[in-house]
């Protein structure tokens, strides 16, 4: 089979998904991000200090080594739990330049007073759509923090340098870019992105292995928020989150978006008009969701000191599930995978869509995390091998679907012709699995 890809293409390739192949005259060039930033940043640099309150309840703060100190990121939620933070900061020996506050929740802003009081010389900076967020607090937040916990402070202190939404950020040396995303996780939320590490410190938009606060009832304005985060920062490396521990951005990303897909599927049909108590949830439902949830997501402990948190989230995503209309509700909140205007599924349409406009960071970006590919016998497994193949053997070519062989849920089998370099080309099987918006497996063969 290698000899007839080598007749058919000027150079040795295995059937691919897509749009061309490597003709052994070198690799492709680096392909630029969707927003224009460097895809893969080659700067080395410490790794970020942390420090993690204790559960429940666990929160970050983060330190980053800058040429003229150290830039921190958010302030825990207890002045407490912030001076046990600086006392550890104090053992690097290097002065505080600045303090970042990615969004507004208490848990993230409550130990501000006590930073303040330690590094005076050290800017608290907020985005202006945050600070507007903090200093109104509709939800009532901190009110409510403080009556959970004693030792959330009587007053809020709130940054002391505003930014605008979105604006570039120079703070100790070092460049941030920055982004806001609103309606989510919260509010309104910032992300600080370093272009140089390709460090990413994410808040609470992406977190790891935890359970998250769903109680603002907008999962799925957070799933659309996770969408537009990893098309703006598809060349980012580490992601630093609010809760939980550091890992891949792709990763952390997947992974929180399958949560939610999943906890909006168990809550849909407890909600529905035809639900044995309609549109309210039973108790025997919530301990049914809740037990689900336990067994898919073992030792995931909660954001928050709140001991019914997954109580609490199952109602606030219940009335929002009932408010929803089906036929509005966006393509990437849906439960199951939806197809595309061409009849494929979602995220087999968004690889096709890759392959011909030549888009490795889409393609790569259409496979979950862990996603394996099987081409002709040779396994590729996770998304930067997967990356790493297409950018090989894929881009450059053309890709046609000639019909849909095989299609039931969460599965597609394309009869396609793949034309290496734009021209000629040969028939191909390709079977796709989905889960939600990714694509969990491909196999390609070539077409009898």
């Amino acid at each position: 089979m290698r000899r007839l890809l080598a007749a058919s293409a000027a150079g040795a390739c295995a059937i691919t998904l897509a749009a061309g192949c490597s003709n052994g005259a070198g690799s492709a060039a680096p392909t630029a991000t969707n927003d224009g930033t460097t895809p893969a940043p080659s700067a080395k640099s410490a790794e970020p200090g942390r420090f993690a309150s204790a559960n429940p309840g666990s929160v970050n703060t983060y330190w980053i080594q800058a040429p003229e100190g150290l830039v921190l990121v958010d302030t825990l939620r207890t002045p407490a739990d912030a001076r046990k933070a600086v006392a550890e900061v104090e053992k690097t020996g290097r002065p505080v330049a600045a303090i970042l506050l990615t969004h507004s929740h208490p848990d993230h802003v409550g130990g501000a007073g006590a930073f303040k009081e330690a590094f005076p010389q050290a800017p608290v900076y907020a985005s202006k759509e945050t600070d507007k967020t903090m200093r109104e607090d509709e939800r009532g937040f901190y009110p409510l923090a403080r009556t959970a916990n004693a030792d959330f402070p009587a007053k809020v202190t709130y940054a002391d340098r505003t930014f605008e939404d979105g604006a570039p950020l120079q703070v100790g040396g070092l460049r941030f870019e920055t982004a806001t995303f609103a309606h989510g996780e919260s509010d309104t939320a910032t992300v600080f992105y370093r272009p140089d590490t390709g460090d990413l410190f994410s808040g609470d938009l992406a977190t790891g292995k935890v359970t998250p606060a769903l109680i603002e009832g907008t999962s799925c304005g957070w799933l659309q928020v996770l969408d537009a985060l990893g098309k703006r920062f598809s060349g980012a490396g580490t992601m630093y989150p609010g809760h939980g521990a550091a890992g891949p951005a792709r990763t952390l990303i997947d992974e929180q978006r399958q949560y939610l897909l999943r906890f909006r599927g168990l809550v849909r049909p407890a909600a529905a008009p035809d639900s044995p108590e309609g549109r309210t949830v039973s108790s025997g439902e919530q301990k049914s969701i809740t037990a689900e949830m336990e067994r898919d997501y073992p030792g995931h402990p909660p954001v928050a000191d709140l001991p019914t948190i997954v109580e609490e989230n199952i109602k606030a995503v219940a009335r929002e599930l009932s408010a929803e209309d089906p036929a509005k509700t966006p393509a990437v909140c849906a439960d199951k995978p939806q197809e595309a205007a061409d009849g494929l599924l979602a995220p087999v349409s968004a690889y096709v869509t890759a392959v011909n406009g030549r888009d490795l960071d889409a393609l790569a970006g259409a496979f979950a995390a862990d996603a394996e590919l099987v081409d002709v016998g040779r396994r590729f497994n996770g998304r930067a091998e997967i990356r790493a193949w297409a950018e090989a053997e894929v881009i450059g070519g053309t890709l046609t679907v000639i019909r849909v062989a095989e299609n039931r849920p969460g599965h597609q089998r394309l009869l396609v012709r793949f034309a290496p370099g734009g021209q000629g080309g040969f028939e191909a099987n390709y079977a796709f699995t989905v889960d939600g918006s990714s694509i969990t497996k491909a196999e390609l063969t070539y077409a009898n």
